[in-house]
C-alpha cells in the first residue's frame, strides 16, 4: 500500500484536493493539528498552539490516525500532513521538538511509512484566515520554506502542485503518482 503525504502552504487548497481524491475512492487521513486546535478552541483556549503540549498532542493524534488507516484495505492513501509537517510546525512556532515527535520521526523512517514523494501544494498567492489559520501570506510563505527544508532534510522529494483550478491540481497529483509507482 502506498501512503502519500499532501502538504504545503497554509490555505493553499490541500483540503479541496483531498476531498476530490476521497470522492474518487481513495482513503484520506485528516490533518491532526487543525483538529487539535478546533477542540482546544471549543474548550476555551483561543490560541492552543502556544501551549507546551500542543506539538506532542498533534503527534499522538497523527499516529493514531496513521495506525488506523494502515489497517484499512485498498490502494493509495493520502495523508493531510505528516509528522515531518509537525516538525516544521514546531520549528515555525519556536517550540522545542518533544521526545514524542522525535520517536515518531524515527518510527516513520525505520518503517518507511510514507512514500518518499511528497505532494507539495503551492501557495495560490493569498491566505484566507480561519479560526485555526491566523497567518498572513508572508508568514505562510515562511512556513512553506520551513516545510520544504524539513522534508528535504529528512530525504523526501517535494513535487510541486502549482496553483490553478481544482481539476487541474487533482490531475497533476494523479499524473505525478503514475510516474512514481
Amino acid at each position: 500500500m502506498k501512503r502519500y503525504i499532501l502538504t504545503g502552504t497554509p490555505g493553499a487548497g490541500k483540503t479541496a484536493i483531498l476531498r476530490s481524491l476521497e470522492l474518487d475512492g481513495h482513503t484520506v487521513v485528516e490533518e491532526a493539528a487543525t483538529d487539535v486546535i478546533a477542540l482546544r478552541q471549543a474548550q476555551g483556549d483561543d490560541e492552543p498552539w502556544t501551549g507546551a503540549s500542543f506539538v506532542a498532542d498533534v503527534v499522538a493524534l497523527q499516529r493514531r490516525r496513521q495506525e488506523r488507516a494502515a489497517a484499512l484495505p485498498g490502494g493509495a492513501q493520502f495523508y493531510d500532513r505528516s509528522p515531518i509537517c509537525t516538525y516544521a510546525l514546531a520549528t515555525y512556532l519556536g517550540h522545542p521538538v518533544p521526545p514524542a515527535l522525535t520517536r515518531e520521526l524515527e518510527r516513520v523512517e525505520e518503517r518507511r511509512i510514507y512514500d518518499r514523494t511528497v505532494l507539495f501544494v503551492c501557495s495560490p498567492g493569498f491566505v484566507t484566515p480561519t479560526a485555526a489559520r491566523r497567518i498572513t501570506h508572508e508568514e505562510a510563505l515562511r512556513f512553506e520554506r520551513i516545510h520544504l527544508e524539513a522534508y528535504t532534510s529528512f530525504g523526501y522529494e517535494c513535487v510541486p502542485i502549482p496553483p490553478g483550478p481544482l481539476a487541474d491540481r487533482v490531475a497533476t497529483v494523479t499524473e505525478r503518482l503514475g510516474r512514481h509507482r
